[in-house]
């Protein structure tokens, strides 16, 4: 069958747009939610995925969900920068997807998909640094133990997961968002079975937790790649044609992904040390961490959907030559998504006393003190959501068209010179701290959760300060 010609399909339309009685046109808000419900979904059975996997390791210890807790910013932070070339394919295959250049988005999903096996050796040597990356914060030798158990064979995976984001990248671009439900929720229906027999059935503990993801991971990317070459898309985005490495389109998929993955890569591995920080405090202040990280994570299900959808229509918009209609869409959605987290964090507040608890076993010996402090670490993780919503909508948008570099680099600066100072400053006492020579308030776990509020409340509006200022119009992929 011969590849569909673009050009026989007319210029593309501005997405989610209508135009009201007066004949003037309006962001269809409708349109939005309809692209977003498959990624709002596709977020919820992923946190689902995250709750499944701290609920199978709460089950071992209370020291088993500490190393969770320690290991598990660290280990998406390594994850984020390697696999930034994944994150890039949604910019790619949205803005062709716009122009009608439908062969360019397989072929750049698919030398994205040849960067992330030319990354599994940088996978490897992570998994090896694992003892020497947690050495020099003091978590106590049962804690350390459990978090090596479970670092090395999820890095000897990863290279998955950067695959998957490629994929799921490409069915974002084009507006396919129900495809990558489905990738989501076979990876999340593996997970379960998998954890129950690597860490119980084969009594792997920690390391089966890693094993079973790794399963689950490889499940969902065979489903994914499956779909990618069906003669569905295979005609029209050439996926069966366009396989061979492109070294240009891959160069400039990491020009645009590199970037991206330092400023989440920055932010996570922040939250990693404040993280880490807090385990040397104690063990129920770091499983107390844990769960509310995962419990707001949450409120990040239809934030994330939204974003993502306005990186494709913002993508698409460009794509399609309109970029005063990317502007307008894109400060929609950045709105919208700030809205959402507030409203979630009101609800966080009012249910905590009754979510808590059930993340905690019944017959730990520290569970009481874990719900407490859970509890407490609610409010300033509630304070910053709205924040966090300007932060994901605009950083999301800016993707969109290709600026990453000044984000990434505003991102880290704030991470590493105000955030993880501060948090070092208010967690210890004076000679208890990793470094001399900082100001030292005592606060502990609390003081961190406060300088995780401060950094959140500045780089929110930073972000949507770049988007306002309108130089990511400039930027060519």
């Amino acid at each position: 069958m011969a590849a569909i010609d673009a050009s026989s399909l007319g210029p593309p339309g501005p997405p989610a747009q209508r135009v009201d009685a007066d004949g003037r046109p309006q962001v269809d808000r409708a349109a939005i939610l309809r692209l977003a419900a498959p990624l709002i979904a596709t977020n919820a059975v992923q946190a689902i995925l995250n709750l499944t996997d701290t609920w199978f390791v709460g089950r071992l210890s209370t020291d088993a969900l500490a190393a969770m807790g320690s290991i598990y910013w660290l280990m998406t932070c390594v994850v984020m920068i390697v696999s930034g070339v994944g994150l890039a394919v949604q910019t790619f295959v949205s803005q062709a997807y716009g122009s009608r250049r439908y062969g360019r988005a397989g072929q750049a999903t698919w030398s994205s998909l040849w960067a992330a096996l030319a990354s599994l050796p940088l996978f490897l040597l992570a998994a090896a640094c694992g003892p020497w990356l947690l050495r020099p914060f003091g978590l106590s030798p049962a804690v350390e133990a459990l978090a090596l158990a479970y670092w090395e064979p999820r890095m000897w995976g990863a290279v998955l997961g950067t695959m998957g984001w490629a994929l799921m990248g490409f069915f974002n671009g084009i507006g396919a968002t129900r495809i990558t439900l489905l990738i989501a929720l076979t990876t999340t229906l593996m997970n379960v079975p998998a954890n129950q027999y690597m860490m119980f059935d084969q009594g792997l503990g920690m390391a089966g937790a890693a094993w079973g993801t790794n399963l689950a991971q490889l499940a969902g990317l065979a489903v994914g790649f499956a779909v990618f070459i069906m003669p569905r898309y295979a005609v029209r985005y050439r996926t069966r044609l366009l396989w061979r490495p492109d070294l240009t389109l891959i160069v400039r998929l990491f020009k645009v992904g590199m970037p991206v993955g330092v400023m989440y890569g920055a932010d996570v591995l922040g939250v990693a040390l404040f993280q880490l920080m807090i385990a040397r405090v104690g063990s129920a202040e770091a499983a107390a961490t844990q769960i509310v990280m995962m419990l707001t994570s949450l409120a990040y299900l239809p934030t994330l959907g939204l974003a993502s959808a306005g990186t494709t229509l913002v993508g698409q918009s460009i794509g399609a030559g309109d970029r005063a209609w990317a502007e307008r869409i894109g400060t929609h959605v950045i709105f919208m998504c700030a809205a959402v987290m507030g409203a979630i964090a009101v609800s966080f507040l009012a249910a905590g006393q009754w979510l808590v608890p059930l993340f905690v076993g019944s017959g730990d010996a520290a569970a009481a003190s874990t719900i407490e402090l859970a509890l407490l670490f609610l409010w300033p993780a509630a304070a910053y959501q709205v924040f966090d919503g300007l932060y994901f909508g605009s950083g999301f948008c800016l993707r969109a068209a290709g600026d990453t570099q000044v984000p990434a680099i505003a991102a880290l600066l704030l991470s590493w010179l105000l955030f993880v100072p501060l948090a070092h400053t208010l967690i210890f006492a004076p000679g208890q701290g990793w470094l001399d020579g900082l100001p030292q308030a005592g606060l502990g776990a609390i003081g961190g959760w406060l300088a995780l509020m401060t950094y959140a409340t500045l780089l929110g509006p930073m972000m949507f300060l770049r988007w306002r200022s309108g130089r990511w119009k400039r930027s060519v992929i």
